[in-house]
């Protein structure tokens, strides 16, 4: 079940983009009631009117490559997972390669998948360096998600995204051990086409989703592995809010330190496809030589994909190379919801 390419693989540069605006929690429950028994999470980042998920891919990326310390138009492919694209019809991944300096002779795709479309994109960009094709890929996951005015998701549903750089396991600064996927159809959470906003099936996008696959791939990944929860520094769960990865970090066996150097939930919202990844690159800044860090995503409809990273001598270098994930969390701007409906534009005039 385990996968693995033929050549060792590991990350050589990530970067990750946070927009500046935000909208506490408090806030929401002002306009539509609720917050008796608490908030998932205290506030989420909001894209301001220039910026969308192509600028957040783009951001993160050049943070990427400042890392990787590569030229971009060494980078081979250029993919980008998200669930908010700019357009319909128009990949974003071709946007992104044009604005790096990438193209034209690069391969450049969008990932779907709901929350896990970025680490869709990992996984593929993994067995794409490690068979050798290519010695460099950038993938991206990234979200400017949007919640029904009044539903639960509009507390939550939040925006920003981390790029990645995948390239041989001696010039990477964390290489990946192995990598599994546990896949269902659940339909916890969907959109159908022409329709604004998702719905969403309740509590039941917890059990028997979000739990199911989180646990079953982090575990059967671990076990292939011969690891054991406290084997890992860190443990990065996606973090639809403050709650479920606390409870299935438990679950699983770990502790609330090791949780936290990838929980920033409470600070942007979930970030959808962006989510993990944000918090990777979080638990990357902390990171010291040797680490192991546990990178589990979710996407609903449903699955989950399963890495085990091992950090090298060469994070202690290149982490400074680019703003550290807290820095974009910590500029935050506040605002009201009148401002919020407007950049979101949640008022249609026609």
């Amino acid at each position: 079940m385990i996968m693995r390419p033929s050549r060792e693989v590991g990350i050589v540069g990530y970067g990750a983009y946070v927009p500046r605006y935000r909208l506490p929690a408090e806030e929401v429950g002002r306009i539509w009631g609720g917050g008796q028994a608490g908030y998932p999470v205290r506030e989420k980042s909001v894209p301001g009117l220039d910026e969308d998920t192509t600028t957040m891919a783009i951001e993160a990326a050049r943070n990427a490559l400042r890392r990787a310390g590569i030229a971009a138009d060494e980078l081979r492919a250029v993919w980008v997972g998200t669930e908010s694209k700019t357009y319909a019809v128009k990949p974003t991944g071709t946007i992104v390669a044009e604005a790096l300096g990438a193209t034209p002779h690069t391969q450049a795709a969008d990932w779907e998948f709901a929350c896990k479309a970025g680490t869709e994109a990992l996984q593929a960009a993994i067995g794409l360096v490690g068979s050798e094709m290519v010695r460099y890929a950038l993938i991206a996951g990234v979200d400017a998600a949007q919640g029904r005015p009044g539903d639960a998701l509009e507390f939550t549903a939040g925006a920003g995204g981390a790029a990645y750089i995948l390239g041989p396991r001696e010039e990477s600064l964390a290489y990946c051990e192995g990598s599994l996927s546990y896949v269902t159809d659940t339909p916890d959470f969907f959109r159908r086409a022409h329709e604004r906003y998702p719905s969403h099936g309740g509590r039941f996008t917890g059990e028997p989703a979000y739990f199911r696959h989180i646990e079953r791939a982090a575990t059967q990944l671990m076990q292939e592995l011969g690891r054991k929860p406290a084997d890992y520094a860190t443990c990065v769960l996606h973090q639809p809010n403050s709650k479920f990865p606390a409870r299935a970090g438990k679950a699983l066996g770990f502790t609330a330190e090791q949780l936290a150097a990838g929980m920033l939930v409470s600070d942007i919202g979930n970030c959808y496809a962006g989510s993990s990844l944000i918090g990777l690159s979080a638990a990357l800044d902390r990171a010291r030589p040797g680490d192991r860090i546990l990178l589990v995503s979710f996407g609903s409809g449903a699955g989950s994909d399963a890495f085990s990273f091992v950090v090298t001598e060469a994070i202690e270098e290149r982490r400074n190379r680019a703003p550290l994930t807290w820095d974009y969390v910590r500029r935050r701007h506040p605002i009201d919801y009148g401002t919020y409906v407007r950049y979101r534009q949640k008022l249609r005039m026609h």
